[in-house]
This record gives C-alpha cells, sequence and structure tokens, in this order.
C-alpha cells in the first residue's frame, strides 16, 4: 500500500528507534486515512529540552551531564514517561521512547500523554551520593516542566524507587509542601502503590495468557525464552514458572541460558543477585544474547533493550508469539519478516503497558489520599490489559492488518479524535 506520508527519498537506519517508531506511525496514519493535519500535529514532539548538569563528584571536582526531557503529547492528560540514566542515551532514544509512551497509555486507554527523560551518564560507576546530587540537580532544572498536572516522571532503566523519592523529595522542598502525585514508583512508605514494582512483569503474564487462550495453548506445556532478568523480564518469569509456564531460556548482560526441560527461575535470579553474572550457572547450557534469541520456543519476551530483533536475525527466530516486554526491542525492518513467519507479536506498546497502568493507578491514589490493596491494583490492571488486547485484535480483524500495526492504528485514532475534539488553540 503506498503511504502518501512517507518521504521515500529518506534513508532509514533501522537502528535509530526513533525512525523505526516513524515507520510504523506512517503506515498506521496511512491506513487510518488520519487528516493530514492531525498528522502533522501527532508526528512532532510538543517539546524537546536540552540541558547540562554540573554536579559535585566525590573527588571534589565538578563533571557536567548532559540531560532531557522530552515532552510528546498532552492531548489525553498529563504528560508520563521514565527518566532513564546511562552512557548510551540520546536525543533520538528519548524522543521515540516519548513517543511510545503517548501510544501506550492510549492502547490502554489511560489519561496520560507521552514523556521520557535520560541523562548520558555511568551510573554503575557513581557514588549513591554522586547520583543523588545529579538527580537533585534534573529535577529542580525542570521545575516549571513537570507535575501533577503537566509531566509525570518515573523509574525507567537505571533508576529505581530511591531516584523517585529524591525527585519528589525535590520537587516538594521547591514547592513547600509533600506532593507525593510528582512522580510514580516511589517507595509504597512515602505514597508508592502496592503492586508497581511487579506491573510490568504481570502485565506481561496477562497478555501472554490471553495469547496462549487465543491459540489454545496450556501454560504447562508451553516453552518461554526471556531476555532479561531485570525488573521486567525476572519478575514476568518468575510470574509465568508460577503460572505453570516453562521457563526454557533466560539471558542478562553477561550472558544466556537454556535449559529444554526448564529452569528454575528462583535459583537463576537467586545466583545473579548473588554473583553479578550468570557466568559458572551449573544447572543450564550457556550461551549469547544473541543464540537466545533464536532457540526455539512458543513464546519469547525480550525484555531488555531496543533493536534486538533486525533484519539480520528476524529470519531465524522460532516463536510462536513474540511479547515485547522492553520498548522497540524490534525493528521495523524486521516487522515483514516476522509477519511472514506468521508469528503472533504482541507489540510494546501493549505488551509492557502494566508498568504505566499501575503508574496511573499511583498517582491516582495520590490524589485521592486513599490507598488500594495489591490484590485490587491486580484486579484492576488485569481488567484493562485484557480489555486492551481485545481491542487490538478487534482492530486488527476491522483493517485486516497484523497486531502491531492494530496496537498502532488503535492508539493514533484515540490520540487523534481527542486532538480533534479539543481543536487547535492557534
Amino acid at each position: 500500500m503506498a503511504n502518501p506520508f512517507v518521504d521515500d527519498a529518506k534513508i532509514i537506519r533501522e537502528d535509530n528507534p526513533f525512525e523505526s517508531m516513524m515507520q510504523r506511525f506512517d503506515e498506521a496514519a496511512a491506513r487510518l486515512h488520519l487528516d493530514p493535519n492531525i498528522y502533522k500535529i501527532l508526528r512532532w514532539p510538543n517539546r524537546e529540552i536540552t540541558f547540562y548538569i554540573p554536579v559535585l563528584m566525590d573527588d571534589g571536582n565538578y563533571q557536567v551531564f548532559t540531560a532531557y526531557r522530552v515532552q510528546h503529547n498532552f492531548a489525553r492528560g498529563p504528560a508520563k514517561g521514565g527518566v532513564r540514566y546511562g552512557p548510551d542515551v540520546c536525543l533520538d532514544e528519548v524522543r521515540a521512547l516519548a513517543a511510545w509512551m503517548t501510544w501506550k497509555c492510549a492502547v490502554v486507554n489511560i489519561p496520560f500523554g507521552g514523556a521520557k527523560g535520560g541523562i548520558i551518564c555511568e551510573p554503575r560507576q557513581m557514588s549513591p551520593s554522586e547520583l543523588e546530587r545529579l538527580t537533585r540537580r534534573y529535577t529542580a532544572e525542570l521545575l516549571d516542566f513537570i507535575g501533577p498536572e503537566r509531566d509525570v516522571p518515573a523509574p525507567d532503566m537505571n533508576t529505581n524507587e530511591q531516584v523517585m523519592a529524591w525527585m519528589m523529595d525535590t520537587y516538594s522542598m521547591h514547592a513547600r509542601h509533600t506532593v507525593t502525585a510528582v512522580v510514580t514508583g516511589k517507595p509504597v512508605e512515602i505514597g508508592g502503590s502496592l503492586g508497581r514494582r511487579e506491573a510490568t512483569g504481570r502485565g506481561l503474564l496477562i497478555v501472554c495468557n490471553e495469547a496462549c487462550r487465543k491459540y489454545n495453548l496450556d501454560p504447562e506445556r508451553t516453552r518461554v525464552v526471556i531476555q532479561g532478568c531485570g525488573n521486567v523480564g525476572g519478575v514476568a518469569a518468575l510470574l509465568m514458572m508460577q503460572e505453570g509456564y516453562k521457563i526454557v531460556g533466560m539471558a542478562d548482560l553477561t550472558g544466556a541460558l537454556y535449559n529444554k526441560t526448564g529452569l528454575d527461575v528462583k535459583s537463576v535470579l537467586g545466583y545473579l543477585k548473588e554473583h553479578k553474572t550468570v557466568e559458572g550457572y551449573v544447572e543450564a547450557e550457556h550461551m549469547t544474547n544473541e543464540e537466545i534469541l533464536e532457540m526455539d520456543c512458543d513464546i519469547l519476551i525480550p525484555a531488555a533493550t531496543e533493536n534486538q530483533i533486525t533484519s539480520h536475525n528476524a529470519d531465524r527466530i522460532k516463536c510462536r508469539i513474540l511479547a515485547e516486554g522492553a520498548n522497540g526491542p524490534t525493528t521495523a525492518e524486521a516487522d515483514e519478516i516476522i509477519s511472514e513467519k506468521n508469528i503472533y507479536v504482541v507489540a510494546d506498546i501493549l505488551a509492557n503497558a502494566g508498568g504505566v497502568t499501575v503508574s496511573y493507578f499511583e498517582w491516582v491514589q495520590n490524589r485521592m489520599g486513599f490507598y488500594w490493596t495489591e490484590a485490587e491494583v491486580n484486579s484492576r490492571l488485569k481488567h484493562i490489559m485484557v480489555n486492551a488486547f481485545g481491542d487490538v485484535n478487534r482492530f486488527c480483524e476491522k483493517y485486516k492488518v497484523n497486531t502491531r500495526l492494530a496496537s498502532y492504528m488503535l492508539a493514533i485514532d484515540r490520540v487523534a479524535y481527542d486532538t480533534h475534539l479539543r481543536g487547535i488553540y492557534a
């Protein structure tokens, strides 16, 4: 199908997450026959902020860090999105992640737009006091741009509950009163939600259950490979094992483990926590991260980082269901190959939306000052994820497109409708 929104002369870099996101956005916009004026608005972020943070290091010297916050869209509510620390953070990555947050919130139909932040640093080489000073200065620089009604940050790669506590405290000190709803993913003791830490992994479990139900797969005979052993992949592995799934492969930065009879997830995670590596674990075959993605399985969950399944390895993927725990783990160039192999894709903007859904619950609880039990949180999460799974599949059938394109079309349709309804202030 010819795409009137795409410039054929543009050279697309497969490893650029923003360009991958835009390829999918353009195709979905064309399929929806999106109003060209709405298209012009939705394709650009609302605001991009680049700034430079001087931080006093423990040795008495100052180091200046490059930092970003991209606010993609506010049509459906305050912007929402994490903050990541890492040496590879770049503006195009943050742009893509901010847009994905817009589409993710729309797919699960929660009243947020999308945002993302990042700081170029090597957090593993920084002390806790250096990280605290970095975080507080980052927050102070954004005081005019974030807040419960403006933009609500959350944890992401290399950030955690403690970082969110520092952000909340810094914002609150300037506001002169405690503002719990300025961030989500906080410790429960200072306004965090029960079930938030496990939410992304639990959301993956829920959509995998729905996909298995669609194809009449028995979890106890369903082999799962998970790339990533952190707060997404590790939690998903544990929850899926408890539901009876056979976890045959797991991987982290240090390598991958495979056991065709099934791994003891608790044992693997315990070993990884103690040794900081999977090297030396004796109850499995060892292989590389690249190799584990290509192992024969029923469900493959890439839950590490972007660009793991590309045009170079997509033809060797041997799963029946691809559930994307990470943001952008599959490049746009790999989409057609995956589709031709009849692999059922639960796209990232649906599959990993459990985290932002429970972040929404945390924001709601903060604002009303009343907190739910973990059972209530999990029940509400399941309700939203199951409904979103059904909505995507209905779009898939209505427009005769694959599930990834249906996810984007559903999200863009909702954001476009709200943008049109609000009108353009000029």
